[in-house]
């Protein structure tokens, strides 16, 4: 059966493909108009049929997308997202967590599955405050990502060179934390390998321990660092940083780092790799896929790899054993579907559809 894949945009729509991989094939299904810029789309945890989109717009907002048996949308219900510009979410089971880029905030929005209203009264918005020495991009702080790890919330603020580390405390999530990365760097997005499902007590609240490595994906220099990372309230310590690029032009650039991903190892895929992507590469062979090796405290750079996209920014593995990358460039190249090959150090192209409009991110249904 085709696998189905949701994606965001830079258009007015979430669009639905269809994947056939014994045919080689990517066909566009449907695409239900939801409003300005969805860039990012969230399944809530539990039901599949429920997705969350984020409209990147000066009065952030974000619609609830119900999907039926056949792979129709329908826009069910909208709430404000919070802030300005919400570029990333995460559905728990009854929370959606907002980071709201231009005014620097996360947003926790209640929310419930299987019936409306889907949003809740009772939002909650945590304001960030931090600056760098950039002054196009760092004048505030700019929430970029957030991401679950455990029972800890990290939160990527591209603005004040920082990740904030969040834990649940009385109903709330608060800022435990902070992790500082070199100035102008701009942390974008954040993954943690290795992590432990240890409870532990050594706090005055109960966690999980992360005890694995955080990587994090810098923006504005184009790298990618690694820490070791205990869990709170223990601090993190920086193991590497690599360059996301081979041959990486003098600074200042518009070859921009923009998705860092690393998927667990299965059986296939029995090595661990992190993939990032590049932006803006001005060559034939369009933006590129760096591929790291990272086992033990490796942070090593593989390969590099060309895929004919322009500004590359989400992506999303998916099928058996995460055996496809889907990809897409927001200016030029369509929609790609990647095959992993040579244990996962490898990639090559095996569908592509060119006629999405702005692809920015993707969902495996």
């Amino acid at each position: 059966m085709p696998s189905r894949i949701l994606v965001a945009s830079y258009a007015h729509s979430v669009y639905s493909l269809a994947f056939d991989a014994s045919a080689a094939t990517l066909t566009t299904h449907s695409a239900v108009e939801v409003g300005f810029h969805p860039s990012w789309v969230e399944f809530h945890p539990s039901d599949h049929s429920l997705v969350f989109a984020g409209l990147e717009q000066t009065e952030g907002k974000i619609v609830a997308i119900k999907y039926d048996e056949s792979g129709t949308g329908t826009v069910v219900a909208e709430a404000p997202s919070g802030g300005a510009d919400p570029c990333s979410l995460l559905a728990t089971e009854n929370q959606l967590l907002v980071a709201n880029y231009s005014s620097g905030s996360l947003s926790v929005l209640p929310i419930t599955s299987g019936t409306a209203p889907y949003f809740l009264p009772g939002a909650v918005v945590v304001e960030l405050h931090g600056s760098g020495p950039n002054h196009e991009r760092q004048q505030s702080s700019h929430a970029h990502q957030v991401a679950l790890y455990n029972q800890e919330l990290l939160v990527a603020d591209l603005g004040g060179d920082s990740v904030y580390r969040f834990a649940e405390q009385e109903g709330a999530w608060r800022v435990q934390g902070q992790i500082r990365f070199d100035p102008g760097s701009g942390p974008r997005h954040t993954a943690v390998y290795g992590a432990s499902n240890i409870v532990t007590e050594t706090y005055w609240f109960n966690y999980l321990s992360i005890d694995g490595a955080l990587y994090t994906l810098l923006e504005l220099n184009s790298t990618l660092s690694k820490h070791r990372l205990p869990g709170l309230p223990a601090e993190p310590s920086l193991i590497a940083v690599k360059s996301t690029m081979f041959n990486p032009p003098t600074a200042p650039h518009d070859m921009l780092a923009a998705e860092l991903l690393i998927p667990e190892p299965n059986s296939t895929f029995a090595t661990p790799y992190a993939y990032v992507s590049n932006r803006n590469n001005p060559s034939e062979g369009g933006d590129t896929i760096a591929i790291f090796s990272i086992e033990g405290d490796a942070l090593e750079l593989v390969v590099e790899i060309s895929t004919g996209l322009k500004h590359l920014r989400g992506m999303a593995f998916g099928g058996p054993d995460n055996k496809w990358l889907v990809a897409g460039g927001a200016m030029g190249g369509g929609v790609k579907v990647f095959e992993r090959i040579e244990g996962g150090k490898g990639l090559k192209v095996v569908a592509t559809n060119s006629s999405v409009e702005a692809p920015t991110g993707f969902l495996w249904v």
